[in-house]
């Protein structure tokens, strides 16, 4: 795309951008909470846009005064400033057209949403439960760098450690999931098993499925659809854990949708959680027919539905882990586990972003 066409392209979305602006402004829109969150969105992802827009159009009128400076100046101690001033422009022009091209794709929908989590010991037994508890302690561990909060809604533990399932939220910073989102699919290990005696590598596997979180606008949800159970909780918890009717269990009848939370003490807070979760899973019986359309075109992104697509392979004799969508490896695999996956979601990111160009241009 020619400099000229680019900018008129950005720019010609500053009337858009000025309507939202005054739009949020207005008592009417600021009274309806539904219209104000949905056009609050469409300015956040206008914003970055329309910024790189003016800073384009900046470098673009130094560059032609610089020139003009190098053609009609006399003075050489001037045509030597405009002349480094045209070098280190035009060296940061390419990196910000191509900025712009990426701004101009429409972001996938669900990019600034929270995330939940839902990790699943697989084939392997006990090793595979042991192997969905590490992975949990990964993403602690990462939630923590980033200052995310994380909060479990439900588990099931293994009967010699890890989770046979658990299931949380992450949120806290703007786009969760579309940071996390490529985490979803099998990830494999490669070590010699706790519960193994004989010293033999087995390989097991768990699998991780990420969802964007629903907002209270995405989905309305009929209480007459919804069957409420109440239980004892099991695990940790301290004293009166098991004796009081906490935990809660949500069934949507239409979809046969069930959901539960017994993480808080509190009934109220596990039902507002419970509720998360299940508008959070209808959703993404949408969101999933989006993700089966885009995961034929991205091999960054493994359908929800398909838990069968391997993404990763942690090898412990090695120190190894690879990412078999981009073939990336990283050869400290105790970094690694310990929370540092940036790297690797750097390059899913930059891989996808790439996907993303092609697909603009075809």
């Amino acid at each position: 795309m020619a400099q000229n066409a680019l900018l008129e392209k950005v720019l010609s979305l500053s009337d858009k951008f000025q309507s939202l602006q005054d739009q949020l402004s207005s008592p009417e829109v600021m009274s309806d909470m539904k219209r104000f969150v949905q056009l609050n969105k469409d300015y956040k992802e206008l914003e970055p846009i329309i910024n790189a827009g003016k800073e384009y159009k900046k470098m673009l009128d130094d560059l032609a005064s610089a020139k003009d400076i190098l053609v009609n100046e006399k003075d050489p101690e001037l045509k030597d400033m405009a002349r480094e001033e045209i070098s280190e422009i035009e060296s940061r022009i390419p990196d910000m057209e191509q900025n712009i091209k990426l701004l101009l794709i429409p972001a996938d929908p669900d990019d600034s949403k929270n995330a939940m989590v839902e990790i699943r010991g697989g084939t392997g037994g006990d090793e595979a439960a042991i192997f969905a508890g590490d992975l949990f302690r990964m993403y602690s561990k990462y939630a923590e760098k980033r200052g995310w909060k994380l909060e479990i809604s439900d588990w099931t533990p293994g009967t010699s450690g890890g989770y046979k399932q658990i299931v949380f939220k992450l949120s806290g910073g703007d786009g969760v999931y579309g940071i996390i989102k490529y985490e979803s699919g099998v990830h494999r290990v490669q070590r010699v098993p706790q519960t193994e005696a004989q010293g033999r590598i087995q390989t097991s596997a768990a699998s991780v499925a990420v969802f964007p979180e629903a907002g209270e606008f995405d989905i309305e949800l009929n209480p007459a659809d919804i069957r409420k159970d109440l239980f004892c909780s099991s695990g940790p918890g301290g004293q009166g854990v098991n004796t009081t009717y906490s935990a809660v269990r949500l069934t949507h009848i239409p979809s046969g949708i069930v959901v539960q939370c017994q993480e808080e003490r509190s009934q109220l807070k596990n039902l507002d959680r419970a509720m998360e979760e299940l508008r959070t899973r209808l959703y993404n019986m949408e969101h999933q027919k989006y993700l089966d359309g885009i995961a034929a075109k991205r091999k960054t992104m493994v359908s929800t539905g398909d838990r069968s697509a391997k993404i990763r392979t942690y090898n412990y004799p090695q120190g190894r882990v690879t990412d078999h969508r981009i073939n990336w490896s990283m050869y400290n695999l105790p970094a690694f586990m310990d929370g540092d996956i940036q790297e690797c979601i750097d390059q899913l990111t930059i891989a996808e972003n790439a996907e993303r160009l092609k697909e603009a241009g075809e």
